[in-house]
């Protein structure tokens, strides 16, 4: 294996790596509840979306500019998520994926998730949505 190529292995093996672990120091800086949910849409996304190592890691990094904007400007999770936020993630990702399969049981786990972290902004259950 020539230099360059060992030059681009490399770089596929680590850049990833380094990309996520940035992601994944934002996220850890993120307000509990904003933190929750992000992590939230992170599984759903994980299981259930079909995307490359590039495409995966912009997603992630654009996800995590939304909810730091968001946090940054006081905005709530319901005004960021919408009241589905299964459909908000479909609506997401349609920027990075074509798509694929997402179970029902996985579309209402989300939807749990969001919901519990979304009452705790008010310090209440909000089964509101």
């Amino acid at each position: 294996m020539s230099d360059v190529e060992k030059s681009g292995f490399i770089a596929k093996v680590i850049g990833p790596k380094k990309r996520w672990r940035a992601y994944k120091a934002r996220v850890k800086e993120l307000p509990e509840n904003h933190r929750t949910a992000l992590e939230a849409i992170e599984r759903y996304l994980m299981h259930f979306v079909p995307t490359d190592e590039d495409s995966n890691a912009s997603m992630f990094e654009d996800l995590a500019d939304l909810f730091e904007q968001a946090v940054a400007d006081g905005t709530p999770i319901r005004e960021i998520v919408g009241e589905d936020p299964v459909e908000f993630t479909a609506a997401f990702v349609q920027n990075y994926t074509e798509g694929g399969y997402v179970p029902a049981r996985a579309r209402k786990q989300l939807t749990d998730e969001i919901e519990r972290a979304a009452g705790n902004e008010t310090g209440t259950d909000d089964k509101t949505v």
